[in-house]
Order: C-alpha cells, then structure tokens, then sequence
C-alpha cells in the first residue's frame, strides 16, 4: 500500500509514487506479450517496484551501488531502475547486444555487484564474465525460459526476489519509504556509457536534479501531455531513451508500450499509433528503405503516382506544414489529393498517422531524409545534444525549422562557439562528471562550467545552430577547401541502396569514399534483374552493383557543386566493401557511429589503393562472430571512378 503523504517531487522515486497516487488507474505501461498488449497502471507500477526494491534490499544491496541493466525494452527493467534508485542506489543500463568482452569492461567498471536482465542470453554473458570480473554476486533475471535447471549460487528470478521483498516489507513496513525520503535530488539517477567512438567507453554520471530539470524542459517546450503515446524500442543504454521515455514518462505521467520484440516494432508501431517519436536518423534511414523497396516492388501506376505526388510534396509540403511561404491554390489541392492517395496511407503502414511531433537527434540527419518526412506531413524536428548533457541542447521550434540547423538553445541553456569554431554548453542537465574520471571530466568541462563538445558549429543570422560535424573530423582538401566528411556521408546514405559511408579527404588532392550496400534493398534490386548472387560479399562486387553505387555517388557531387564550401569535396574514387562494417568488429560503436580513426587504420591498405590509382585491391578481413569465434574475409576490391563536376560545367 502508498502511502499518501509524499515529499515534494525532487526525485523518480518521487514522481513514481505521486503519479500512483494522483492517477493511480491511468495506464504507465503497456507490454505486447504473445500477441495480446498488457496494461500495468501507474498504481501496480509503484507496487512492483517497491517488492523489487525491498527484496534487493533483503539481498544486500545498498545506497550508494550501482545495479547493471541488461536486455530490451521491457517494463521490468525499466521498474528495475526504478527500484534501484528508491533505495538511494544508481541505474547503470548496458547494451544488450554487446558481446561480454565488451560488458566485462563497463561492468568492473562501474564496479557492479547486482545485476537484473532480461533472460537466458544475458545471464549467459554475465555468467561467463563472472569468471574474470569480481564482484558480480546476484545475477536476477525476467524471462524465465531455458533458465529452470541453472544451479550457480546467485541467479536467481525476478519473481523470487519480488516475493523476498514483499515478505521484508511485511517485517520492515517503514524501511521502503525511509529510503526514498532520505534520497536527494543532487544524487545520481543513472550512470550511462559513452559510446566509446575514440576509445574505452566512459560512465556519465547524471543527478536526478538534471534529468528532471531537462525534461521539464521538453515537456513545456511541445507541450507533452500525460496522454501521449510512445513506443520504446531504443536501447535502454542509451540516453535518448533514458531521457524521452523513463524521464518523461515520470515528469508527463504519458504511457510507455514496450514491443514484443525489436523484431515486430514496425507492426506493434502501427498498433499503437504513437503520438510522439523518437529515433536516431538511422531509424529514419532504416524506415525509408524499407518505403523505396516496397515502391520498388509495386506496380508501374503506383511507382508514377508515388514519385509524382512526391514531387508535389517536395514543392508544397514544408510550406504547408511550417506555415510559411505561398502555396499556390492548384498546389494545395494536388496535396490534398496525394495525402488521400499516398502521404496519408504511407504514414499509416509506418505507424505515423498520430504524431504531433517526432524528433531526431543522436548525430546530423541528411537534409534529404529530413526533408522527405516533413513534405509528407510529419513535424520532424531535429534537436542537438550529447550524453553529457542529457542530450537537448537546441532544438527546433514547431513552425521554426531549417534543414540545415538543429534549431536554437534551450530554456536555461548556454551556448558559445569557442575560437577555433567548437560548441561550448553550459545548462542545468549538465552531467556531474565521468565515473571514477576526474581528469577526463576536468578534460571536458573547463573553469567556466562550460562542457567542450569536440563539435564544429556556427550560429546563422537567425540564432540557430549549425552544426557542421565533429571538430577532429573537420579538415580541409589540399587546395584548401573545407572537407566535412559526415556531411558527405550522411547525402550518400540517403539512398536506399547505401547504408554506411565513410570519406576520406583531409589534407589529400581528393575525396574518395568506401560504401557499404544496404543488404535488403540491393538484394531486392538485383533479384528483380535476374542477378544471382551468394551473399554480402558476391552481392556487393556485382558490376551491375558497382554502376549502381556510382550512379548514386554521381547525384551526390552533382549536388554538391552548388555548396560553395563543399564543392571542393565531390567524390573522386569509391570502392564497396566485402563487408558490412560491425560494432562487433570495433568499426561501429553500440548506437552504429563510425568510428572513423579505426576503420582508417584497419583499412589502410585500401585508402592507399584509392589515392595511388588502383583499380583492384586484395585485402583480407579479421572478423567476430556472435558466439565469440573469429574469422577472416578475404576479397579482390573493385574500385572506381566516378564523374566529378565544376561549377562551370554543372551551369551549362
């Protein structure tokens, strides 16, 4: 049973217990299990995590310890959190798709002793770096299948330690609320890992005070309400979730729906009908491809009505959506038809059809997918931040977006370019510090409080930020011209065919770039050509292929020669890869940023192949499997020439 007096809402703890309290009833979270949604409220909420709370205390664990979490997106690692900070204790969520070489560095790290996870897999991972990893003494688990005849002394489930804790509560009936009330809001909330793009990931350590304060901030700025709607499917590790679902969640008191599995997220989307999104523009990428195969695969009068009514969009749908510009009358009308005949039935099978607003943000979104989601209605909006500082830094305005910027600071934040063009933030979300790192936090946050981004960016005359990609990225061509490679990279990656690129140009005569093809997409393409193929690797040395990519290279340099500052940047040479690039094989950090300093070092056979003219190049590829083994790929790389253009060319 809540009590009904609670203190003044200064942490989640606090919050949980004051929505049980005020809408005890209303839905919290939702969990599609074997085809049927089950609804958890607010109330049974606040239940669930006081048994797990009080049996982890009756297990030993104490204010001031961290509790790894690892798995999907379920509602009881979510209460998992929760439970650990009503005992004054910290959250430390990790990548569930992390090999256990990977999680043995952040979990004796963060020093773990417990640990709540999902299922078999998970308590596989934590058991084997049991081995090498002191500490790890209480293994809880969720999903109970494959897990009935595990003998090791400590693992134990989730339901077994609820029923710990509600006969501990019986005995000790004050404990629990003691525990939250002795909580404050200068204590942290959650510890959550870099990314680890230049080396060993760090632990960010972020205050309930900061996270709170953030999402108050979100909450006010597109006016989020308690009966909004999002689907949770992002990595609970990272701080995109953290933030706009378990933080919102606590400040709006909206649902949270947990899909059955990453495998049904489009179709559990469409069931839900979100009513606010949030993805990191791979989502965005992943979603688009997925459009252009199935128009792909249609017939020839749905092809021409969709790429027709998309020019239409194009020509009218941001001045329609923002409210700006004139939009002739014959314009209008030929939108309204296309939003009956393809925008409104497109965002229906995407599960869009009740947003009011979605964000993008993680890293920079190409303007061309940016585009194309917002012609066709969806307010999508970028916004820009790191985990450091809880993320939101700027963000865009409804009615207020450019497509090149991620909009203007947020309330209570600081922003200002240093002289050498870095982005510095001061704001209330900004984290404590890195876990057990006082010099990389005195490394990062200088005497001002200001943290020092590594980005590159500028303010344009109407205050808005652009960020134009990450300082050490940002360099120049050998003729002096501005080389930013993830802007190059992102244009690329706006085709269906292309998912990764990465481009390589500081300091030479010119660019070129390696590619990754998109399996899915060129795998359809090629099999309605009649091109056989055996997998990834004969798939992307196909010469049909190869023309592909090089006709989509092609409409990049085309399109950047009217970038005055990029137009030095045009692709010269590219070459496909055997491969697709890994975070397993360390070229990928967990959320697929490229790590770009590794793949140059790793690949540099084949860099020096594209400057030194080659057209083949033999390289032979050390991979990981997922079971742990590892391996090797070998392959003779084609690379190409592609048409570059100059301004004077492109003109006539």
């Amino acid at each position: 049973m809540v009590e009904t007096r609670i203190a003044p809402a200064e942490s989640f703890p606090r919050l949980l217990l004051q929505h049980a309290q005020t809408r005890g009833a209303q839905p919290a979270f939702r969990e599609k299990y074997l085809g049927i949604w089950q609804t958890t409220s607010w109330s049974q909420v606040a239940d669930e995590v006081r048994a797990l709370a009080c049996g982890l205390a009756a297990l030993g664990f104490k204010r001031g310890m961290n509790l790894a979490v690892v798995g999907d997106n379920r509602p009881r690692l979510y209460w998992a959190m929760s439970a650990a900070q009503c005992l004054g204790g910290v959250a430390v969520p990790l990548y569930q798709d992390a090999p256990a070489a990977d999680m043995a560095f952040v979990l004796e790290n963060a020093e773990i002793d417990f640990a709540i996870v999902e299922d078999q897999e998970q308590v596989d991972k934590l058991l084997e770096i049991k081995q090498t990893v002191a500490g790890i003494s209480h293994i809880i688990y969720d999903d109970e299948r494959g897990l009935r005849n595990y003998a090791q002394p400590g693992v134990v489930s989730f339901a077994s330690v609820q029923a710990l804790g509600r006969a501990y509560d019986r005995q000790h009936p004050a404990f629990f609320m003691q525990e939250v009330e002795a909580g404050s809001s200068s204590d942290v909330a959650v510890i959550l890992y870099t990314s680890g793009t230049t080396g060993k990931p760090k632990g960010v350590c972020h205050s309930h005070a900061a996270m709170i304060a953030t999402a108050r901030t979100l909450a006010a700025f597109d006016g989020l309400q308690a009966d909004h709607e999002l689907l949770c499917y992002l990595p609970l590790a990272w701080v995109g979730d953290f933030l706009y679902s378990f933080a919102l969640s606590h400040i709006v008191g909206f649902c949270l729906n947990c899909p059955e599995s990453s495998a049904t997220v489009m179709s559990d989307l469409r069931e839900i009908g979100p009513t606010y999104y949030f993805g990191p523009p791979r989502i965005y990428e992943n979603i688009l491809t997925q459009v252009m195969i199935r128009i792909e695969d249609a017939g020839w009068i749905k092809r021409h009505l969709f790429h027709y009514f998309m020019k239409v969009a194009r020509r009218a749908g941001l001045a329609l959506l923002d409210g700006k510009g004139t939009v002739s009358l014959g314009d209008r009308l030929l939108y309204a038809l296309g939003e009956v005949l393809i925008y409104g039935p497109l965002k229906n099978v995407l599960g869009m059809s009740r947003i009011s607003v979605a964000y993008t943000g993680g890293e920079a979104i190409g303007p061309d997918l940016f585009d194309f989601y917002r012609s066709i209605g969806i307010n999508l909006k970028q916004l820009y931040g790191m985990t450091e500082t809880c993320v939101t830094v700027c963000m865009q305005g409804s009615g207020d977006v450019k497509l090149d910027t991620v909009g203007r600071p947020m309330a209570g934040v600081e922003v200002k370019i240093a002289d050498n063009g870095e982005v510095l933030v001061r704001s209330p979300g900004l984290m404590q510090g890195y876990y057990k790192r006082p010099d990389a936090t005195a490394e990062a946050i200088d005497a001002q409080g200001y943290f020092h981004t590594g980005d590159a960016g500028f303010f344009d005359t109407d205050g808005h930020l652009k960020i134009i990609d990450r300082a050490k990225d940002v360099g120049k061509m050998a003729n002096g011209a501005m080389f930013a490679p993830k802007y190059i990279e992102n244009k690329l990656k706006f085709f269906p065919f292309i998912k990764e690129a990465v481009a390589f140009g500081d300091g030479r005569n010119a660019c070129n770039a390696f590619i990754c093809i998109d399996m899915e997409a060129v795998g359809n393409w090629a099999e309605r050509r009649n091109i056989a193929y055996s997998g990834y690797a004969d798939l992307a040395a196909q010469p049909a292929v190869l023309e592909l990519v090089a006709d989509c290279i092609e409409k990049v340099n085309a399109d950047l020669v009217h970038d005055a500052l990029l137009a030095g940047s045009q692709i010269h040479r590219f070459l496909v890869l055997h491969k697709e690039l890994d975070p397993d094989d360390d070229e990928l950090t967990r959320t697929r940023k490229v790590r770009r300093g590794f793949i140059a070092e790793k690949y540099a056979v084949l860099i020096e192949a594209l400057y030194a003219g080659h057209s083949h190049q033999f390289i032979e590829t050390q991979v990981k499997f997922e079971d742990g083994r590892k391996g090797s790929i070998s392959a003779d790389l084609v690379i190409r020439d592609v048409t570059t253009f100059s301004p004077a060319k492109q003109a006539a």
